[in-house]
């Protein structure tokens, strides 16, 4: 593991972004890392910008904020707008084509597609459930640094409605992504 690990989520509100950096860290813990999460939202309830930043250590972290985060996963336009400037070129943005249409395609970091709410309704008939499958990419894309048993088990404690389909859908995301 890298001495830090950089983690940013956001997307609107309703989309799980701030469960989906609760998990990550909750599976962390129970690995024996250090962890800080802040969250951001805007006033609304649900619609408005929301963000998760997660940072993993396996030493004392001295700051919480994401500067440079190795993995962005961005779930509307606006989120990736505001934050694609901070990945640096060694790092990742993970976006649904659903919500982002316009890819930069200079950036200097590498960028993949994850078609997470296309998915849901395919499979689940319910946008629901893309956070499970964006979360369950994540753990692919992250497991170097955390277990994929642990980040699901973590998951289905954060939210403990719809388990077989969150499994499901966790397996689903984790398949989508090398």
């Amino acid at each position: 593991m890298k001495d830090r690990t950089e983690i940013v989520a956001s997307g609107f509100g309703g989309q799980g972004v701030v469960r989906l950096g609760q998990t990550l860290g909750e599976a962390a813990v129970k690995q024996g890392l250090r962890v800080t999460m802040l969250k951001s939202h805007g006033t609304e309830m649900r619609g408005g910008y929301v963000r998760s930043q997660v940072v993993l250590s396996d030493k004392p972290i001295d700051s919480p904020m994401c500067e440079s985060p190795q993995l962005f996963l961005a779930l509307s336009g606006a989120a990736y707008k505001r934050f694609k400037d901070t990945v640096p070129p060694d790092g990742l943005i993970v976006y649904d084509p659903a919500f982002v249409e316009d890819v930069d395609p200079n950036l200097p970091c590498t960028q993949k597609s994850l078609p997470a709410k296309d998915l849901a309704m395919k499979h689940f008939k319910r946008p629901i459930f893309s956070n499970a499958i964006a979360l369950g990419a994540l753990a692919r894309l992250l497991s170097n640094t955390l277990d994929k048993d642990i980040v699901l088990e973590s998951f289905i404690e954060v939210i403990p409605k719809y388990k077989k389909e969150n499994r499901e859908a966790f397996e689903l995301g984790f398949k989508q992504v090398a």
